[in-house]
């Protein structure tokens, strides 16, 4: 039976709260229902501009005239609502579109007959059935009345289904391997992995593995500062790539920019040999080359005006100003952390220059315009290389080719929120509902996004983060994909347990994921982990969007392990993420031991306790595995007798994967090799190398044994469960 742990407020409050879409109650992962304190809904409403004492509880959000500010529709269905005086119940509405392509049409209705949907004393809104129209971003007028009363929305106009290639939706089946950019090791990288590895990555996936995609950490810029300051997952900026990703020696400035000294080399060479990826100083180095390589191009491409020179500028005039501010961003914090160097971001920066349009950026801004500009040649190399990657793949045989990974945050004290402040909102933070892992729920420390702003600006910011990813992939991975339908919002000055979810408008949002995911031809995976509303999984399985499926966590309510068969077909299908235990470190404890030796688990009782529930897990996966005749007969049946994981084990283990229904199988590259230790632990910071683990072989040793070995194993389970190319 559930457990009530709250009782309702009062009425009022909860009325203006539902209107501004905060969540009353909600259900925990423990199965006990909470409903949100007078306290936390009065916060949220305060940090929404909303008066909670106010008489009148009506949220209105964008146009007060005839349309709404934006509207997004379905091309199969598309209908205009049109709110008008009482008095003009019988007009007739001249509606022009202009749209994206330059295209103009006008229509004319008569709004006697339109289907009514509200009314009071002084307003009428009807719904206006409309012709079919493009997929895209248009403009609309609307004008009623010999008055000429007039009024102009942003139509987008979206499918009903994203994008998914012939063969899935026929029932095939494809599979790939998910890689650590940051940790490849090569004899010829830097110290981290680069675009160049990840081609190389490419060759070996697509001619020896057989697989469709390679699955790649979140490339966001982030500040590469550890330990804080380098998770994928918290980038500095969601729009624009890391550099420390360039092959700088394959850029064409790099030969003009004078030989690597003598010391830089030697550098070069330890940052290879070191266990760990060294952020700070991998982009020190890189960040001071590319320097010098910027000045080569400044002499020999950009003043002399030759056609590379050209194609830079025809990037800049592309990306226009989300490129400019972010490069401005960029230029400040190089300058000021140079004159200061206790300012580490934007917070501590002089106030002048906390303001993105403020009058002293714009002098900064045009007084260190060559500096500006060297931030913009940098992301055109990352363009142009990533760009160069996918072509690879795509030319190598892979149908996906780089599957991306759009992160949920965003740095509270990084370039997205000094960009565009408004469009987050102050007060609050994101985080998640106690559950098994934090039983105290989850603080992610970055504010929530002001959904009416975004809506009053078209969603140009969110469908701009959309297509950005897309770009130069096959696949985009949408971490924590609840957020297009709520997020848990957590008031300051409050603990993660008290917190609650406000809602999102999700069928905008939803159906711009789908335009963006046609257009660019990119699947798109919903990482829907967690306790997810059935609604949430419905809808996106409605609009053809991938749900994510992880061996650990599929099972029933009697924590019986789901057979394969039991899979959805359209999801992707992994055996692990970042955040979790690899297959061998689950097998070996070695996240339960990490997670001691960091404190986490603070006591025996709670350390003894998780050791016996991973005893039992690792018992019911054993016989889950015999019954489904993944295991010879002779082996063992007794989970206590394989302390480690053994070949025969691991072998059924990707196999099981490998033979579900889900359109997607996923293998980690620490999965494939039998690595212990895991990208991330949650929780830690300084505690644990989060985020720098490097691949156990390098580039070069791949088609060697052992590795051969793996990638024999991985490329029979696919051609065995028909997933290869």
């Amino acid at each position: 039976m559930s457990e009530t742990l709250s009782t309702a407020p009062p009425a009022n409050l909860d009325r203006l709260a539902e209107r501004c879409g905060i969540e009353l109650m909600y259900w925990d992962i423990f199965g006990r229902q909470h409903f949100a304190s007078d306290e936390v809904k009065r916060a949220i409403l305060h940090s929404l501009g909303v008066d909670p004492s106010a008489r009148d509880d009506e949220e209105r959000v964008g146009s007060s005239g005839l349309l709404p500010a934006t509207v997004v529709l379905s091309e199969h269905a598309p209908v205009l609502d049109v709110t008008i005086p009482a008095a003009a119940v019988s007009a007739v509405i001249e509606l022009q579109f202009d749209f994206e392509n330059g295209e103009r049409r006008t229509l004319r209705k008569s709004l006697a007959n339109a289907e009514p949907v509200s009314q009071d004393n002084w307003r009428v809104t009807r719904r206006i059935s409309l012709d079919p129209l493009p997929l895209g971003y248009h403009n609309v007028t609307a004008t009623i009345g010999s008055a000429r009363v007039e009024s102009q929305s942003r139509v987008i106009v979206c499918p009903s289904r994203a994008y998914v290639p012939e063969r899935l939706a026929g029932g095939g089946r494809i599979a790939g391997v998910g890689v650590s950019l940051y940790g490849v090791r090569s004899e010829r990288n830097w110290g981290c992995g680069d675009f160049t590895d990840l081609k190389a990555i490419v060759d070996w996936a697509a001619q020896d593995l057989n697989a469709a995609f390679i699955a790649l950490n979140p490339l966001h810029a982030i500040p590469n500062r550890t330990p804080y300051n380098t998770s994928p997952y918290l980038p500095n900026c969601s729009y624009y790539r890391n550099f420390i990703y360039l092959d700088i020696e394959s850029v064409p400035e790099f030969a003009g920019s004078g030989e690597l000294s003598r010391e830089e080399r030697i550098e070069i060479e330890d940052l290879r040999r070191t266990k760990y990826v060294e952020y700070e100083r991998v982009s020190a180095l890189k960040h001071r080359v590319l320097k010098a390589m910027f000045d080569s191009f400044w002499h020999n491409e950009y003043s002399r005006q030759t056609p590379r020179a050209a194609e830079f500028r025809a990037y800049v005039q592309r990306q226009g100003a989300m490129l400019e501010r972010f490069a401005i961003h960029s230029a400040l914090d190089e300058v000021l952390h140079a004159e200061d160097g206790n300012v580490w971001n934007c917070l501590s920066w002089p106030e002048a220059y906390r303001h993105s349009e403020s009058r002293q950026t714009r002098e900064f801004a045009e007084k260190h315009s060559r500096l500006v500009l060297f931030y913009q040649y940098v992301q055109w190399l990352i363009d142009g290389q990533l760009a160069d990657a996918q072509k690879h793949a795509r030319d190598a045989g892979m149908p996906i080719g780089l599957y991306h990974d759009l992160a949920l945050a965003t740095d509270r004290c990084g370039a997205d929120l000094w960009m565009f402040p408004d469009f987050y909102v102050g007060g609050c933070r994101v985080g998640a509902p106690p559950d098994n892992f934090s039983p105290k729920g989850q603080d992610w420390s970055f504010p929530p996004p002001n959904s009416r702003r975004h809506l009053a600006d078209g969603y140009r910011l969110f469908s701009e983060s959309i297509r950005k990813a897309c770009e130069h992939g096959g696949a985009l991975r949408i971490d924590h994909v609840m957020r297009l339908f709520h997020l848990y919002w957590i008031p300051e000055g409050m603990e993660a347990s008290e917190g609650t979810y406000v809602r999102e408008r999700h069928e905008d949002l939803v159906r711009i994921l789908a335009l963006e995911s046609v257009r660019n031809r990119v699947v798109i995976v919903g990482e829907d982990l967690g306790t997810v509303p059935d609604y949430i999984r419905d809808t996106l399985k409605d609009f053809g969007i991938l749900s994510y499926r992880l061996f650990y966590f599929e099972q029933d309510q009697d924590r019986r392990f789901r057979t394969p068969r039991e899979y959805p077909p359209q999801a992707l299908v992994s055996i692990s993420t970042h955040d979790l235990p690899t297959v061998a470190g689950f097998w070996q404890y070695a996240d339960i031991e990490a997670r001691r030796a960091a404190g986490v688990l603070q006591d025996e009782s709670s350390y003894r306790r998780a050791i016996d529930e991973r005893n039992q897990e690792k018992q019911k996966i054993l016989e889950l595995l015999h019954r489904e005749n993944l295991l010879p007969e002779w082996y063992s049946w007794n989970a206590s007798d394989l302390p480690e994981l053994t070949g025969e084990l691991h072998n059924a283990i990707v196999g099981f994967v490998m033979s579900t229904p889900s359109m997607l199988a996923l293998i980690n590259q620490e999965d494939l090799f039998k690595d212990t230790e895991q990208q991330n632990l949650p929780g830690t910071t300084a505690e644990y190398p989060n985020w720098r683990h490097k691949m156990r072989y390098r580039v070069e040793e791949l088609r060697d044994r052992p590795a051969a070995d793996f990638t024999a194993m991985f490329r029979g389970w696919v051609e065995r469960s028909g997933r290869g190319n």
